[in-house]
């Protein structure tokens, strides 16, 4: 899968955080630290492994840039960014029975307005699964010539083989 390209500096504008929450239960915010063995856990049984250290990642970094999206106190779904490269945005994975609910979306829009508010001018989400998605959703672009990218000659277990993130996966 290709890379793509998301301007933050032309990016819509999500729903209103507590117009979502109130319209779904769903609140989407920055994880905390001591939810990392949740968080991580939770990728791993539903994801995959590469993906859970990704969170471990993102986790390590101050502020913490793993956002996660919480009704009832479980973990529906979950965005990263600043854990592959620097400016990249990724892994991210709504729980199955939780998609359709825009939760994906939300956790995208807000993920990418967070990298602004860091400084970023562009994202780059590696490998990119859902290419119509992200193009309807930021205006992402296919970045040409980006396949591999940086994921060239990484090493996988033989639980964890490289399968891009999906449009259901984020839905």
């Amino acid at each position: 899968m290709a890379d793509m390209l998301v301007k933050l500096y032309d990016l819509p504008h999500p729903e209103p955080m507590d117009a979502f929450e109130r319209r779904t239960g769903v609140v989407i915010r920055r994880a905390i630290g001591p939810e990392k063995h949740v968080v991580t856990q939770w990728v791993k049984e539903r994801f995959r492994p590469g993906w859970a250290s990704e969170c471990e990642v993102a986790f390590a970094r101050s502020p913490i840039t793993c956002i996660v999206a919480v009704e009832e106190g479980k973990l529906r779904g979950f965005a990263c960014y600043d854990a592959t490269a620097k400016g990249y945005f990724g892994p991210t994975g709504v729980d199955e029975a939780e998609r359709g609910k825009g939760i994906g979306k939300m956790l995208y829009l807000y993920t990418l307005h967070l990298m602004r508010l860091d400084g970023y001018g562009y994202a780059i989400i590696g490998g990119a699964g859902p290419v119509d998605f992200y193009a309807k959703s930021s205006g992402a672009v296919v970045i040409e010539g980006s396949e591999p990218g940086i994921y060239k000659g990484m090493l996988r277990s033989q639980s964890d083989p490289f399968r891009p993130v999906s449009s259901s996966d984020t839905e």
